[in-house]
């Protein structure tokens, strides 16, 4: 609510995001709780709920010190030490918390070779600590958007510089975990089968979500439209995280991902090339016709024309696009369905018993691919 007050004067101002970014981070410690309420030996049901309330904390502390500077209200010192408390505490908490994340998922045990990541393990909780204590004490200026706050427990001096490096020493360690802890994911998903990979399918999804919608936003930010959209997807891929963990952890409708992965890459895809079909005929027609008849404004005709083109366009484009990513991505089941269909046509004309008896063996062993089969 502070952080609204603060912000929503000025230009500039993205309300919507700034509600959906608030509502979905609500989704932590709530995820966090059923989780640890179902699988209490299970650690990430915990780093959920601790870093929800850290973060709804943080974000507390932080939104009280800018709208107290930028209104001139509250009282000196609780300014300054909001300041100080969000300033050092929110990297060192969201990057440890996401480190144990990665190296714990799904199970809550550390993958193989366990002395490997448990040294990662530990390395992230000493860059934490590290960086969190030299920020904590070496940092005398707090740098915030409405101007400058003194640290209220700096130590100052040499020993100040010396707390100041070394808190950067720990960021940059702690980064590093980070990234180590990612690629723990990789052996984990070579080794893993049935239950487990379908568990590790939910967690990349939210994540590759999550991941492209930011990319996005960052990529095109010079094109507003792209900016809102890339951080509406980054957002709602943060928000499906935990739930995607909770899916997964809690093993609640496992083999759906499948489908909603499919139809994900078919309706995304179709999106993305309807609306460049849209707005690129669009800008070429005003283009065109600025050139020709000098006007700015494209005729209503032109917009309605072009609106029942993508909508002639939708199921041929659709088709199209849900055959080609089943050959290339689910061949398996592609193949699988094409010899079924061939199958069921055979059904209809073939009279000789023995010979349907050959084809029902052969299209078993075909789908099904089992270790023995007889009929």
């Amino acid at each position: 609510m502070l952080g609204f007050l603060t912000f929503s004067s000025q230009p500039g101002f993205n309300y919507s995001f700034s509600v959906l970014i608030s509502l979905f981070a609500f989704t932590f410690p709530i995820v966090g709780a059923l989780i640890a309420s179902r699988r209490p030996k299970n650690p990430i049901g915990w780093i959920f709920c601790a870093g929800g309330l850290l973060f709804g904390v943080i974000v507390a502390a932080n939104n009280y010190a800018e709208y107290a500077q930028y209104t001139n209200s509250g009282l000196p010192d609780s300014v300054r030490y909001a300041t100080w408390f969000s300033t050092w505490a929110s990297f060192p908490a969201l990057f440890l918390a996401a480190t144990m994340l990665f190296l714990l998922f799904p199970d809550g045990r550390l993958p193989p070779p366990l002395t490997l990541w448990r040294l990662v393990a530990w390395t992230a909780v000493s860059g934490s600590a590290i960086a969190a204590f030299g920020d904590a004490l070496g940092l005398e200026d707090l740098g915030s958007d409405y101007g400058y706050a003194t640290n209220p427990v700096a130590v100052g001096g040499a020993l100040g510089t010396f707390l100041q490096k070394q808190g950067g020493f720990g960021s940059w360690t702690l980064f590093v975990s980070c990234l180590a802890s990612v690629f723990s994911l990789f052996p984990r998903w070579d080794r893993a089968s049935g239950q487990e990979r379908q568990q590790l399918k939910w967690f990349a999804y939210a994540a590759a979500i999550m991941t492209g919608g930011f990319i996005l936003a960052f990529s095109f930010g010079g094109w507003a439209r792209a900016w809102n959209i890339g951080m509406f997807v980054g957002a709602l891929g943060f928000g499906l995280l935990p739930v995607a963990t909770a899916i997964a952890i809690l093993k609640y409708r496992l083999y759906e991902i499948e489908r909603i992965i499919n139809r994900s890459l078919v309706y995304g895809s179709l999106t993305a090339m309807l609306a460049l079909l849209y707005f690129g005929g669009v800008t070429a027609t005003q283009a065109l016709l600025r050139t020709l008849t000098e006007r700015e404004q494209l005729p209503q005709l032109v917009v309605v024309a072009s609106t029942l083109l993508i909508a002639a366009l939708f199921n041929p484009l659709r088709r199209r696009l849900q055959s080609f990513i089943d050959r290339r991505f689910y061949r398996r089941k592609y193949d699988a369905r094409k010899t079924l269909e061939a199958f069921s046509s055979k059904l209809r004309d073939e009279t000789d018993l023995e010979a349907l008896n050959n084809d029902l063996v052969s299209v078993v062993r075909e789908t099904m691919q089992p270790a023995h089969v007889s009929l």
